[in-house]
């Protein structure tokens, strides 16, 4: 379907009748999107990625999440100028320009790695809760289920108060990650030269799983569809002046929030590779090993304290994330609207079963090969949402002067094109293993 859809036509170049194209009285007033897209990057898939592989590799792998955070920087910078734009969220596009198989198609890899996502948050929250509570994972598991609830009931109260929390819980885990640094005392020039890609990550399988894990968990598709449709409603009446006032607060607010998400990301790996790595402990990829053993390397019992707190605080505001972002993807799609609770509620069933079959098949220390595997499963789809939307958002006749060109494209193109690389890397590795 190559026509222009009306909604998008109806937004040409209208002005108010003052002229002012209805501009916002200050870019604040488009600030908190961005935080709700950052703690679906801080999720526990991410500190399972990042724990694996400083613990096991050092800082080696701190090149793969400096170029996944600017390349979901780029990414979803690119969601939001689509979604202001055109007043469309990208699933919406992807319905209206796509047949119907291929809509089809697309919503329900969109819903595997939503469930694939809410796996790692049920995991993860599930770890905290039996690392700060003493139950069992079992009991943490259903007890994380209610907490999504509890976390989706500050939605009823309005969308500022919700954005309020999660800017708040982000904040505090930052502030224990600040604390951990000082206590771990990393070698910080072995840190920086980690930032340069190694060549030898392509050759090394469990390199190559990692860093798909890690892009995975940090450029994760759903966070686009549901970018897009956080900003639609940001410029109404579609005029020039208030597109670009809009799409000014907006990247604002993405920049700043996913810089934030990358230091934490970052210092997850750090932290690892100076604990662990550094004193030998090279086999620890578990969540519950690495909290029983950071204090007594660290050398005091509020290192595993502030560890198991800022994983519960990131596990349950990324549920938030993964319930908005499937109502998204829903309504874009199949125009079917299902209230937050019945969306959470079907998700979170979805990742009860695998969850619950980790902890039973491996008991406590089965968490991590599942947290890891289902960011695996998230890089894997994620071509499938970024292809579609850089080819939407260089449209001239959808985006008008508003499209992404030059420079932009081309670095968007090329983070597709590394996202498809490494996922034939890691095909590739995977085959030759069967």
């Amino acid at each position: 379907m190559n026509t222009l859809p009306s909604g998008v036509r109806s937004r040409r170049r209208r002005r108010t009748p003052d002229g002012s194209g209805g501009r916002p009285a200050h870019w604040f007033s488009f600030v908190g999107a961005g935080a709700l897209i950052a703690v679906g990057y801080m999720d526990p898939g991410n500190w399972a990625t990042a724990l694996a592989a400083g613990a096991t590799y050092g800082y080696q792998l701190l090149s793969v999440v400096f170029l996944s955070s600017l390349m979901a920087m780029l990414l979803q910078w690119v969601s939001s100028r689509l979604g202001v734009v055109t007043g469309r969220d990208l699933a919406q596009v992807c319905r209206e320009r796509y047949s119907p198989a291929v809509s089809r198609f697309l919503w329900v890899t969109s819903e595997i790695a939503i469930v694939a996502c809410d796996v790692a948050e049920v995991v993860g929250s599930a770890v905290a809760l039996q690392l700060l509570l003493g139950v069992s994972l079992t009991v943490g598991v259903l007890m994380s289920a209610v907490c999504t609830f509890a976390m989706l009931a500050l939605h009823q109260t309005g969308r500022r108060t919700l954005e309020a929390v999660i800017v708040s819980l982000i904040f505090f885990v930052g502030l224990c990650f600040v604390v951990e640094l000082a206590l771990a005392r990393p070698d910080w020039h072995a840190a920086l030269a980690g930032i340069a890609p190694d060549p030898a990550l392509l050759r090394n399988a469990g390199m190559v799983w990692l860093a798909a894990g890690i892009v995975g968990a940090t450029v994760m598709p759903h966070n686009l569809y549901l970018h897009s449709a956080l900003v639609k409603k940001h410029a109404p009446n579609g005029t020039d002046d208030e597109i670009a006032h809009a799409l000014h607060g907006v990247n604002i607010d993405t920049f700043a929030s996913l810089s934030i998400a990358f230091v934490i990301n970052a210092a997850l790996l750090i932290v690892a590779a100076a604990v662990f790595y550094a004193s030998g402990h090279r086999d620890v990829t578990d969540l519950a090993d690495a909290h029983r053993l950071i204090a007594p390397l660290l050398g005091t019992r509020w290192a595993g304290i502030l560890f198991a707190t800022a994983l519960l605080a990131c596990g349950l505001s990324a549920t938030v994330t993964g319930t908005l972002a499937g109502q998204a993807v829903m309504e874009g799609f199949l125009k079917l609207r299902l209230p937050r609770w019945q969306r959470a509620l079907l998700t979170r069933s979805l990742a009860i079963g695998p969850a619950l079959f980790a902890v039973a098949m491996f008991g406590p220390h089965g968490s991590n090969p599942l947290l890891v595997a289902s960011q695996v499963v998230l890089s894997l789809q994620l071509p499938l949402a970024v292809l579609p939307l850089i080819r939407f958002a260089s449209d001239r006749r959808l985006m008008r002067e508003w499209r992404v060109r030059g420079v932009p494209l081309v670095l968007a193109w090329a983070a597709a094109g590394a996202i498809l690389l490494l996922n034939g890397a890691l095909l590739w590795q995977l085959a030759g293993d069967l």
